[in-house]
């Protein structure tokens, strides 16, 4: 079984949309996935809420309880955990990164923004835990992206081959339990979150989902 969390010490800059997302891609994938819920805010949860099929199965879970389910999940026979980590709170977001096999870390691509997540990559660095950088919310054209991968470059931290742009059909599909691939199959948001989903297959099992994709992305990154 393998563990994926998702870590930002700032708010809104996606970590539920992705959490969803990949669950849903890996599952797409012929994995038995489950995500876990630590934000208070619950959004996975409301998303489960409103979503019609029964999976990928997503539980509120406190941080000091995460040991013991991530073991009951694993002896279920689940193929891979996505923890959605709330913002702000740094002692969850070590015990969550301290159990996983991966962390993404979630940015707009501002400078600013990279700067304030500068604390999420200090804190994962000292766990010794691989972790890339996801740029969210990108814009379709200007600085801002360039200027941003300069700033993470400047953090010595590793950036994720694939962009997550701001598109209309991810909060669409989250409002009614969906997502992006579900709500818009062929479109953009859909492509970008399977690309990130392979780009993840590759970090944690050494392949991604589709012989060309993985190519694709492995030649990007």
């Amino acid at each position: 079984m393998k563990v994926l969390s998702i870590i930002s010490q700032k708010g809104g800059v996606g970590k539920t949309t992705i959490a969803t997302a990949l669950a849903v891609a890996a599952e797409a994938d012929g994995k038995h996935v489950a995500v876990f819920d630590l934000d208070d805010q619950a959004s996975a949860s409301f998303w489960s809420d409103v979503r019609e099929a029964p999976t990928p199965a997503v539980k509120e879970v406190k941080a000091v309880r995460l040991p013991v389910y991530l073991e009951a999940m694993r002896e279920a026979g689940c193929d891979l955990v996505i923890i959605d980590c709330p913002p702000v709170h740094k002692d969850v977001a070590l015990d969550a990164a301290s159990l996983s096999d991966f962390v993404l870390i979630p940015s707009k691509a501002d400078v600013f923004d990279v700067r304030s997540m500068a604390l999420t990559v200090q804190l994962v660095r000292q766990l010794g835990k691989p972790a890339a950088v996801v740029f969210t919310f990108c814009p379709p054209s200007g600085p801002e992206v360039p200027d941003a991968k300069t700033a993470v470059a400047g953090l010595n931290a590793t950036l994720c081959p694939v962009e997550i742009h701001q598109r209309k059909a991810f909060a669409r599909a989250q409002q009614s339990g969906q997502v992006a691939q579900e709500y818009e199959p062929g479109g953009k948001a859909a492509a970008e979150m399977q690309s990130l989903y392979s780009y993840i297959s590759i970090v944690l099992y050494g392949k991604s989902h589709g012989e060309e994709e993985t190519k694709r992305v492995a030649s990007r990154a």
